[in-house]
């Protein structure tokens, strides 16, 4: 596992302890991994493009889908 030295300003430690505080956490490197997991998240998965959503709802409102419960409904 790597480790790192970091320098920290008063405001990111502040928020690593309350981080570390708020989930039980035993140690700042694992507030520092909880951060960088949820940030992850947000920047690796993100949501739907707006035009993708905008291209599903006009084939909603068509009619031109059919709703399937099972994927085995999909071959019969």
């Amino acid at each position: 596992m790597p480790t790192a030295i970091v320098k920290l300003d008063e405001d990111a430690n502040r928020i690593i302890n309350v981080v570390k505080a708020k989930y039980g956490l035993k140690d700042k490197s694992e507030a520092i991994n909880r951060i960088a997991t949820e940030y992850g998240n947000e920047i690796l998965e993100p949501g739907l493009r707006p035009e993708y959503i905008e291209k599903l709802e006009k084939i909603q409102k068509s009619g031109k889908f059919v709703k399937v419960t099972r994927i085995e409904d999909i071959w019969k």
